[in-house]
């Protein structure tokens, strides 16, 4: 029976988690909601922005009148700089103290920009400044890991619009990264080699999940997808964290990162709403040769601009599930990339 037209399940070796996908499911009809988008043109700069430059934030720090890219510590940060608390010693309540540091970078001075609009060249400076960022905090003697972070659209919860990231840098390693560091040290330790250089070797053979690639980067529907559109960005060369990455292959993930999120706002027709998110090797000073640097993006539309993929009922008692086939995603994608 051909996976593209009967249910099955798809193993994510990243977490060892399964996913159900039902290719069948797409023949039935749609009753839910639909919405327009909305289209709404947006100035670049605004005056009540807490990121524009000259502005003052909720703390009343004025930002410098910067141009480019601008990091600062988040005013309302979700880790704090040190949490002494009182370790939970009972087994049915266990807690721990979670201290770290939080960052922002806003990517331009430019209100009306995102990654999908804005020059290869501004992306790549704004790599650049992330890079520095994460240098310092990986060599934070009280950091475990550097996790940076967007989220780009009102559907995303994002609670401002100017075009920028978060680095949350903490004490331990995030449920997440934990599981990739499993699965990759496993992997590593009985074959040799990297478990997503492998993994990203076999997708560039086969080429039907594959979305976008240049001289260094790599961006597919990986085989184990949840999200219906969802990609993964990999380098051909194996490097671990981001200020390993050379000035050209800055360049080729900026460029990399540009096409694909075009190809979201192409396909939906709107400033496509996403999560993205770089996942480096752990900041614990350990080596990690098996670990390579890697980014997911995980948008929620699924049929329009305003049809949402929700994780409800089966996927939140059950396991995560999907109409759409990965491959069907990449070959959309690829139709509406630059």
């Amino acid at each position: 029976m051909s996976m593209q037209k009967h249910s099955h399940a798809r193993k994510n070796l990243l977490t060892g988690d399964w996913v159900l996908v039902s290719p069948q499911r797409l023949q039935r009809p749609w009753q839910g909601q639909i919405e327009k988008p909305e289209k709404a043109e947006l100035p670049d700069y605004v005056p009540d922005c807490y990121l524009c430059p000259g502005n003052t934030r909720a703390n009343e720090i004025v930002n410098p009148d910067y141009s480019g890219s601008f990091a600062f510590d988040n005013d309302f940060a979700a880790l704090s700089k040190d949490s002494d608390i009182d370790a939970a010693v009972s087994n049915l309540f266990v807690a721990r103290g979670e201290s770290g540091r939080c960052r922002v970078i806003c990517y331009s001075e430019k209100h009306n920009l995102r990654l999908s609009t804005m020059a290869v060249e501004e992306i790549a400076a704004a790599l650049e400044t992330l890079s520095d960022e994460f240098i310092r905090l990986d060599t934070d003697d009280q950091v475990s890991y550097v996790q940076v972070f967007e989220n780009r659209g009102e559907m995303m919860g994002c609670s401002n619009q100017h075009p920028h990231a978060q680095i949350w840098a903490s004490e331990n390693i995030p449920d997440e990264p934990a599981k990739e560091l499993t699965t990759q040290s496993q992997w590593f330790r009985e074959s040799g080699s990297q478990l997503l250089a492998d993994y990203r070797d076999a997708e560039v053979d086969d080429g039907t999940r594959v979305v976008f690639a240049n001289k260094h980067f790599i961006a597919l529907v990986p085989y184990w997808a949840v999200w219906p559109y969802e990609t993964l960005l990999l380098p051909h060369r194996s490097f671990s964290a981001p200020h390993e990455m050379t000035p050209d292959e800055r360049f080729g993930l900026a460029e990399c990162l540009k096409a694909v999120l075009f190809s979201y706002d192409s396909l939906f027709d709107t400033s496509a709403p996403y999560s993205m998110g770089f996942h480096p090797r752990p900041s614990d000073g350990q080596p990690h040769p098996e670990w390579l640097f890697h980014a997911h993006i995980y948008p929620p539309l699924l049929r329009s601009a305003t049809i949402r993929k929700h994780l409800v009922g089966y996927e939140m008692l059950g396991m995560p599930q999907r109409d759409l086939t990965p491959e069907a995603a990449a070959e959309r994608l690829r139709e509406h990339c630059e």
